[in-house]
């Protein structure tokens, strides 16, 4: 993937579509073969019994989780770069110890080789690679390393130069594998990240992807040493888990005829929701489905054919991102990472998650959001129940009224209410009819207390099993916005938040139409088109939004709040001046 630069970068054009894991299922169905691939022995030295050997699949499977260095070595030009500390043994420690059992290690070489014949990594960079690689090796776990952003930067051109980029991509791998020709089988090589090929439909970029991996998988089988029999990984085009990919990625393996190799393809979610587009606000039926269905289909096209599976980079493309304001709903967020979980295991695939900043900071070592990293921890092993909203919004002014919430048990069954420690009754401060949730509207007037403007009182619903879901009692009134003037270098519209959040935004203009800069719907992209700023008191309108509106044509916009509060604003551009008028 392209790397989320920060403090005000972006994670570029959205992955290919694509946690826990059944690893006896996997064995069972594995390739055999005679490599030995050992298992890691987690915070020993390398004194010891000989570990045992692995098949393929088994070996596949030992690698779940795991975690992407995202950012980092691939970053460009350098390693710090996208705002990441230089990486540190400690760091690696520290995966370990959160349970993690492989990492993938992205890498782009373009900035550190010659970019003409003999197309030669630097020394020291490629010293530095082996140091960062031996660091997680050493911790016992399993290490992917690839060909990264490499992919886009002058690999895409093979249409046009197909002999240089053959060339040049041939010199990286035969230097890798010259240098790592002895590291344990526990080091897997992916043959390039992601791969597209600049004006190419799918078959003829799916022929320069076989010519690329069939030069990578002669270059390593034929440096000898460990190299003989590594794990090799080979993605789709792209990394997507489309049907016409992953049979075209299946032919390509067995005119290999090698039973080390494991396929690859990544997974960031339905695109509206991934990152809050055309009313994307929810992971509803079709984020759920696309979900759902992406999993079926890696299960039945490679999984149960024999062919292991390791999901490169999975996430959202847009969340979490502690630089800007969150897209995407945290309860919302939390039911994706949680369905991924279970879909993932069902189907047999060792998931590796993406994290090129923002789970993991690197210079404290510690999670950002302890409750998220949990969820998705927890998604490895079991399921845990959810509900159709993290929040209950109760008025500031006027009488509360019962709150209804859907539960989604998950296949666990509904224990009940607590706040703290302390048990809510049942009948009294809340009703379950089916899987329907009612807070009464007496719990709820206790819970609210003064109602200040924002969350009074935080309740969990627990379940026979998995984690809690948290449920936040929020006190609001509708959202006022005021008149603002600006340029088309953007727009400040001064706004009283009154304890409600921000969910999407829609854009028309008199006849109809879309306005705005994602003309084919009228729900603009968060952060993308309009961004709340909480602290500020004020919603922001973007430059390319206002850049995108016609000339002398209001538009309406219409401001949609998680409360179901909506707000309507008028916008003019006249040259390069913007007048907001609340209505």
């Amino acid at each position: 993937m392209k790397g989320t630069q920060r403090p005000g970068g972006h994670r570029g054009r959205g992955a290919g579509r694509v946690l826990g894991l059944l690893p006896a299922m996997v064995a069972a169905i594995g390739l055999t073969s005679t490599a030995a691939l050992a298992v890691p022995n987690h915070g020993a030295t390398s004194t010891g019994p000989k570990p045992r050997a692995l098949s393929p699949a088994s070996a596949v499977a030992a690698m779940q989780p795991s975690w992407n260095l995202g950012n980092t070595l691939d970053a460009i030009p350098d390693e710090t770069s996208w705002g990441n500390p230089p990486v540190t043994k400690a760091l690696f420690d520290t995966i370990r110890a959160q349970g993690f059992h492989s990492v993938r290690i992205p890498v782009t070489w373009t900035g550190h080789q010659s970019p003409t014949a003999p197309y030669a990594i630097d020394a020291t960079f490629m010293n530095r690679v082996k140091q960062v690689v031996d660091w997680a090796l050493s911790d016992g776990l399993y290490v992917v390393v690839n060909v990264h952003h490499d992919s886009w930067q002058w690999i895409s051109t093979m249409p046009t130069d197909h002999d240089n980029v053959l060339a040049r991509f041939d010199a990286i791998w035969k230097q890798v594998a010259a240098e790592f020709r002895d590291s344990p089988q526990t080091l897997l090589f992916e043959s390039i990240n992601e791969p597209q090929f600049d004006d190419a439909g799918d078959a003829q970029g799916i022929r320069y992807l076989d010519e690329l991996d069939t030069a990578f998988h002669g270059i390593v089988r034929g440096s000898g040493g460990n190299n003989a029999t590594r794990l090799l990984m080979l993605p789709t085009l792209h990394c997507n888990a489309g049907q016409t990919y992953m049979d075209a990625l299946v032919g390509g393996m067995k005119s290999l005829d090698d039973p080390n190799l494991v396929a690859t393809v990544h997974y960031y979610g339905w695109y509206p929701f991934s990152v809050n587009v055309a009313g994307g606000t929810r992971f509803d039926a079709t984020a759920q489905k696309d979900m759902s269905d992406t999993f079926t289909g890696i299960r039945d096209t490679l999984v149960t054919q024999g062919v292991p599976v390791y999901l490169g980079e999975y996430g959202l493309l847009q969340y979490p991102d502690h630089t800007h304001p969150s897209r995407v709903e945290r309860g919302e967020a939390l039911k994706y990472f949680e369905q991924l979980g279970h879909e993932a295991g069902t189907a047999g695939v060792t998931t590796a998650l993406w994290d090129p900043f923002s789970f993991l900071n690197r210079d404290t070592l510690r999670w950002r959001d302890p409750g998220l990293i949990a969820q998705i921890k927890s998604s490895w092993t079991t399921r845990s129940g959810t509900a159709s909203s993290d929040r209950v919004f109760v008025p500031a002014s006027s009488a509360i009224t019962a709150k209804t919430l859907t539960l989604n048990p998950n296949g666990t069954s509904f224990k009940g209410l607590w706040q703290g420690g302390t048990r809510l009754a049942a009948g009294r401060d809340y009703t379950v009819s089916g899987n329907e949730l009612t807070l009464t509207a007496a719990a709820l007037t206790r819970l609210a207390g003064d109602r200040a403007y924002g969350t009074n009182a935080t309740v969990e619903a627990r379940f026979s099993r998995g984690l809690p879901w948290k449920i936040y009692v929020t006190t609001y009134e509708t959202p006022v916005l005021s008149n603002a003037t600006g340029t088309t270098g953007g727009l400040s519209i001064p706004a009283r938040f009154r304890g409600d959040l921000l969910a999407t935004m829609e854009a028309t203009y008199a006849d109809g139409s879309n306005a705005g800069q994602t003309g084919w719907t009228p729900y603009q992209e968060f952060n993308a088109a309009f961004s709340p700023d909480y602290p500020g008191n004020a919603l922001l309108l973007t430059p390319d939004f206002l850049g995108a509106l016609h000339d002398g044509a209001p538009a309406t916009l219409t401001f949609h709040f998680w409360s179901g509060a909506t707000v309507t604003y008028h916008v003019t551009r006249s040259g390069s001046s913007v007048t907001g008028t609340a209505s």
